[in-house]
């Protein structure tokens, strides 16, 4: 069954090896291509399901630098730029810009792939979000360093 997504084992050219999710450091964490049972009537891409794939994209650093499980605590920042399309290919960026006691806030942004014959990139989203790391109870736990 193909879900239409896929986790990226590489990263690009201007981040760096680390996997630490120190600040400043942006890194492809997400690649997916939505598809049509993704989009309206219209052919665009449900906001929902958009929203849905930053907050999964946007919980991989954390989870790396708390070393377990976290949970979305708070969007504080949603800005959808431009609309998406079934066939636009999605990466999703996330850098990790506040390191809390137990929480870590997130700047994700997507970029579409259009048209590839005659490719181009765009931005269409770009989100802030917090995350908390919890235990097997699900009550915060320390971050450590």
């Amino acid at each position: 069954m193909n879900t239409g997504f896929s986790l990226l084992s590489t990263m690009p050219a201007d981040a760096s090896p680390s996997i630490s999710g120190q600040p400043d450091q942006r890194e492809l964490v997400l690649r997916v291509m939505p598809m049509p049972a993704d989009a309206n009537a219209n052919g665009d891409i449900f906001g929902g399901w958009i929203m849905a794939q930053v907050d999964i994209a946007g919980s991989v650093l954390p989870a790396r630098r708390s070393r377990g499980r976290v949970t979305t605590v708070a969007v504080n920042e949603f800005v959808f730029k431009q609309p998406v399309s079934i066939g636009d290919l999605l990466s999703f960026y996330a850098t990790v810009t506040r390191i809390g006691r137990t929480s870590i806030t997130v700047h994700v942004e997507v970029f579409a792939e259009r048209d590839p014959e005659n490719l181009h990139v765009v931005k269409v989203t770009e989100a802030n979000l917090t995350y908390v790391a919890i235990d097997r109870e699900g009550k915060p736990r320390p971050i450590t360093t």
